[in-house]
């Protein structure tokens, strides 16, 4: 089947021969009709089978006829991250060349003002994440009630990243009459619900069995020492004919050691994270892609839909948290029916990480040996990783390191029997404690006490007082003399001036109550003087 079976116009057609295509994959073969009819899709298939092309080749067909307006996209494109997204504008750039359609790309990063000015001029095709999609929504920068096509890609790491509420806002803020199209590699039950509340009908289109990874992918695996695992990764990246690789951790931070050790080892290495500037980020990857740099240490930000073309080699240098990772990060090799080499480097406690992997893909990953390098056996023990370096298995601890949790449960009921054993057999000793009441005093003895001789307080001194202020008031009982020291005289003139003052006060209020009649005995001087009586 050629794209001019699918129903597609020549311009489109043209522009698909530019590019050099000529024959669709299958995902594309069987969702473009459905798309150009206008019903919901709901798309699965295994990654670099082109998908972005099944939906991105139809919406440029259905958006020609049309005029898109001011602030009022006419379709919506959601992505996980700002790689995909500005993969999925090449692409619309690269098919609809002959095709006279706006577009703007909202990503995280990237200038708001540049953004708001494409917006103002009226997009046909908004490419966005979730996050800057809602911050220029609650701006005031958008309109949505004009999308008329929308596209959730790579739902699935929607979900893993924690987009789904937002893109759940998102769609709550749309018309209910849309075309609604859906793709992810992966259908977890979870991607599954949401597809069932956002798409109406569905045609379902699943051209590979779910998490499946491409046949022409050839995949290896190696088991190391922690120890070795960069030693490991040298001599495999020297002895294959690595034309491009990504090479993938599960750390930020490891990819920053490791990049660093490549380039210390005189390989041409970037490096390419989260964290990282989206300047930076865009730059690596165009000098990844013109191969100015061979080789790529990437987190799985790399991992889900990043297009490089004749990628050679795929280096898991840590076995993914996610099963469903492994098929996304060796998917970026072996696209579009080309050949690639995909090898991982595990250690002997991951052996739980990889059996998850094998149960996802169906099949064993064969091993893979090293010239000079000794490799090790997986173990499947229920393990916890520890923080530091290495990390001790199950099957290497002996019998006195084990926890007490770890024995069997007939070493603990035979422990319990003999412990109730010795107590049955121990001589009970009776020990009889003998507590006599001491009887209480009689009420008159109580009386007669004499009172207790009380001991003057000590005062604490003050700062800045005097010795003669701590003095206490001393009598002479022969005398008749009371002596008061000189601080404790000024205290109580002090008390005694406040109350005059207050009783002062309070006359002075009760005066004042009085009605004053006239200028009473002030007259102003004014008045004073004489003046002339007629008559006088």
């Amino acid at each position: 089947m050629n794209f001019s079976d699918l129903g597609l116009s020549d311009e489109l057609q043209k522009a698909i021969g530019d590019a050099g295509y000529t024959t669709p994959t299958p995902i594309q073969e069987q969702a473009i009709p459905y798309v150009l009819m206008g019903r919901d899709v709901l798309g699965c298939a295994q990654t670099g089978t082109g998908k972005t092309a099944g939906f991105t080749l139809p919406m440029i067909e259905i958006l020609a006829s049309g005029r898109a307006r001011a602030r009022m996209p006419r379709s919506l494109i959601l992505e996980p991250t700002r790689e995909l997204a500005a993969q999925v504008a090449n692409s619309f750039e690269k098919y609809g060349a002959q095709h006279k359609l706006s577009m703007a790309l909202l990503i995280g990063g990237e200038s708001f003002s540049d953004q708001e000015r494409k917006l103002d001029r009226g997009v046909d095709v908004l490419i966005a994440t979730p996050g800057r999609m809602i911050d220029l929504y609650e701006r005031g920068k958008i309109l949505m009630s004009d999308v008329k096509i929308l596209v959730i890609d790579e739902a699935d790491r929607m979900l893993d990243m924690g987009f789904i509420p937002d893109v759940e806002r998102i769609v709550s803020l749309l018309s209910p009459i849309r075309q609604t199209l859906f793709f992810s590699a992966t259908m977890p039950p979870e991607i599954r619900r949401l597809a069932d509340a956002f798409l109406q009908n569905p045609k379902e289109v699943s051209v590979a069995p779910p998490a499946s990874p491409a046949t022409t992918v050839t995949q290896g695996l190696l088991v190391v020492d922690q120890d070795d695992k960069r030693e490991v990764l040298r001599r495999l990246i020297r002895s294959e004919d690595v034309k491009n690789a990504i090479i993938f951790c599960n750390r930020k931070r490891d990819v920053d050691i490791l990049h660093k050790s490549l380039i210390k080892h005189g390989f041409d290495a970037g490096a390419l994270h989260g964290d990282m500037a989206q300047s930076k980020r865009t730059e690596t990857l165009e000098r990844f892609r013109n191969n100015e740099i061979r080789l790529l240490v990437a987190s799985d930000v790399a991992a889900r839909g990043l297009d490089v073309q004749g990628l050679s080699h795929v280096f898991n240098f840590d076995v993914p948290i996610h099963a469903e990772d492994y098929v996304h990060r060796i998917g970026r090799t072996g696209r579009a029916g080309r050949e690639g080499r995909a090898f991982t480097v595990a250690m002997p406690e991951e052996g739980r990480a990889v059996a998850a992997i094998v149960k996802l893909i169906g099949r064993d990953i064969p091993p893979v040996d090293v010239e000079g390098i000794s490799t090790l056996e997986l173990s499947y023990d229920d393990v916890k990783r520890g923080r530091g370096r290495g990390g001790r298995t199950a099957s290497s601890s002996t019998s006195s390191d084990r926890p007490r949790r770890d024995r069997a449960p007939r070493e603990k009921q035979r422990e319990k029997q003999e412990i109730s054993a010795q107590v049955e057999v121990a001589p009970q000793v009776e020990v009889a404690t003998q507590v006599e009441a001491a009887p209480s005093r009689p009420l008159r003895e109580r009386s007669e006490r004499k009172p207790r001789e009380r001991q003057p307080r000590e005062r604490k001194p003050r700062e800045g007082a005097s010795d003669e202020a701590l003095r206490p008031i001393s009598m002479d009982r022969e005398a008749n003399v009371t002596t008061i020291p000189f601080q404790a005289r000024r205290d109580s003139q002090r008390q005694d001036n406040q109350r005059q003052d207050n009783h002062r006060r309070h006359d002075r209020y009760e005066d004042d109550d009085r009605r004053v009649v006239g200028f009473g005995d002030h007259l102003p001087a004014f008045l004073a003087r004489p003046s002339k009586v007629a008559g006088g």
